[in-house]
């Protein structure tokens, strides 16, 4: 799978941008601040639907313009596609020229896998940051995963409403048997997927990590949820229920699930240092890239934003002799070069793109 070009307009500090890309290695280099990270959001936006950095869609769009374009053209083994997205009062997403009317009808169309400065804090960070990690990988895969997950929020969000009616109105609290019974039900559907994918990446992660550390570390990774089975889930919402109304929220079920990781059987956000948490990150990354290219039977994209912050040079090169028939965009602030690898080179400045 790659993109051949992408047309971009009105979008973040771009007027107007028509970028081809190599099947390979494309490197967008510039000082910071200069719209590098712009090129990977449209990639992601044409890809999840959705930015990874902005809450809103109107943030996207040039200050000076009322509406933003991006088209990407892609081609994957057995054929081509066109994805547009419109965003102005409201977003439109098309693909070969026709309008989608669900956002899980575009997942799966372009699969990417993105590493970003801030996947750092995917292991150091609050669980949301891992259960978020799980979400985009598994959404590309399985569209019915984003649709149960929706579900389910949509569900959550109308639960902790009703529980605030009882506390602050008196409302009668068996009512919430109605919520209790759809979540429960929508939990136990990410639950299966949830645990799948860990399993995947367990899989995967062993010897990724052992293969980057000489064997000197063994990395594991656990799945943690109390929402193993419905009756469990019941269980818990039933012996929270005072609790919750108290709180006003729902204080335990999927949207608390957590996974950890283990360097030498050692909680790594307790007591790993920076480097096994780059390491392991780079380790995770690489697991997800040969999840998703056995799930769709080819390479996905590679989208490596800021790729030499976060990580020493031997890491890098680490990391890039691993990809292979991959096309990656990389940004960062200066030329690199990787030993047999060729690399198409565009310079950012100011909201412009030169190719070298």
């Amino acid at each position: 799978m790659w993109i051949n070009e992408i047309k971009i307009k009105n979008f973040r500090n771009y007027q107007q941008v028509e970028l081809k890309l190599d099947k390979n290695i494309n490197l967008l280099y510039g000082e910071n601040a200069q719209g590098k990270t712009n090129i990977i959001e449209s990639i992601f936006l044409g890809s999840m639907g959705k930015s990874f950095r902005a809450k809103k869609d109107n943030e996207m769009i040039n200050l000076k313009a009322k509406k933003a374009e991006i088209e990407i053209q892609y081609e994957k083994s057995d054929r081509e596609g066109t994805i547009k997205i419109e965003l102005s009062n409201k977003k439109e997403i098309s693909y070969n020229g026709i309008k989608l009317k669900k956002l899980s009808e575009l997942l799966g169309k372009i699969n990417i896998v993105i590493f970003t400065p801030d996947d750092i804090n995917i292991l150091k960070g609050s669980p949301q940051n891992r259960r978020r990690f799980l979400d985009i990988m598994i959404s590309q895969l399985k569209p019915n995963y984003m649709y149960h997950l929706n579900l389910y929020i949509k569900t959550l969000e109308q639960r902790n409403n009703y529980l605030r009616q009882i506390r602050e109105e008196k409302k009668d609290e068996n009512l919430l048997e109605i919520w209790d019974e759809k979540l429960i039900e929508y939990a136990n559907i990410i639950f299966q997927y949830r645990e799948k994918y860990i399993k995947k990446i367990e899989e995967k992660i062993k010897k990724i990590h052992s293969e980057i550390t000489e064997n000197k570390e063994e990395i594991e990774i656990k799945y943690e949820s109390e929402c193993k089975t419905k009756e469990e889930y019941l269980k818990l919402l039933k012996e929270r229920r005072k609790l919750d109304i108290i709180k006003g929220y729902t204080t335990k079920g999927i949207h608390r699930d957590d996974f950890k990781i283990e360097i030498n059987k050692k909680q790594l956000n307790i007591y790993g240092s920076q480097g096994q948490h780059r390491t392991a990150i780079l380790s995770l990354k690489l697991a997800e890239l040969n999840i998703v290219k056995e799930e769709i039977e080819e390479e996905p994209i590679l989208l490596l934003d800021d790729f030499m912050s976060e990580l020493d040079e031997k890491r890098i090169k680490s990391f890039l002799t691993k990809i292979e028939n991959t096309q990656v965009i990389i940004t960062c602030t200066k030329k690199i070069e990787v030993e047999n690898k060729k690399i198409l080179i565009y310079n950012v400045e100011d909201g412009k793109i030169r190719k070298e």
